[in-house]
């Protein structure tokens, strides 16, 4: 099924091209976003990106899980976990792609 990934590379390639910035300006404005966002989310800020979604970071309890195979229980130890919620543009357009 040839997924193709979209990498920090071709998001700064799409910057040279749109806004005209050289490769090396661009390269340095796709990191120093994506800096500031995983920055806020550490910080326990919520990331929200108007017409795409928002990022947040979620606690989550300790609990007993089970190892699938042994059937054992295993505790699992309170984590933060990265959430992200899609727009609902986001979800339809998503939904309009499943459709073509």
């Amino acid at each position: 099924m040839g997924e193709k990934t979209l990498t920090r590379m071709d998001l700064s390639e799409a910057v040279f091209r749109e806004v005209g910035l050289s490769r090396n300006e661009s390269a340095e404005l796709v990191e120093r976003v994506l800096t500031l966002m995983s920055d806020a989310l550490v910080g326990n800020e919520q990331v929200k990106v108007s017409s795409f979604g928002t990022f947040s970071v979620r606690e989550k309890a300790a609990r007993i899980g089970r190892n699938p195979k042994t059937g054992e229980e295993v505790p699992i130890l309170p984590r933060r976990v990265l959430s992200f919620r899609p727009s609902h543009l986001m979800k339809e357009r998503v939904a309009e792609g499943n459709r073509n």
